[in-house]
């Protein structure tokens, strides 16, 4: 599975924007889906996850601002992020194949750079 993550970009706080995951292969849709995010100097930081049958689960951090979602029958994954502080400026990464047991990751995408202005 190949992974693609979009629509980052340049934003004021307070402004919402949405995250795509483009994935590769029918796998895609048996896997659990994540998204995690990391700044300069810190290390990454788990955001949400959505699993195959659609549940979800978010970091406080993110809880109640943020929306995990996905459509299988395309291979996408989203994240909608609202009410953004200049906290949230980060690279953000989709993964996939959540391994519960061992919580590991076993795809990743590139980062798309999401960066707030105050």
């Amino acid at each position: 599975v190949q992974l693609q993550a979009s629509g980052g970009g340049l934003v004021q706080a307070g402004d919402s924007l949405r995250l795509s995951c483009k994935a590769s292969g029918h796998a895609f849709r048996s896997y659990t889906v994540g998204w995690f995010r990391q700044s300069p100097g810190k290390g990454r930081e788990f955001l949400a996850r959505i699993r195959q049958s659609g549940g979800t689960y978010y970091a406080n951090s993110v809880k109640g601002r943020f929306a995990i979602s996905r459509d299988n029958a395309k291979n996408m994954a989203y994240l909608q992020m609202n009410r953004l502080e200049p906290e949230d400026t980060a690279a953000y990464y989709c993964t996939a194949q959540w391994n519960e047991a061992q919580d590991i990751w076993g795809y990743w995408g590139q980062g798309t750079q999401v960066t707030v202005s105050s």
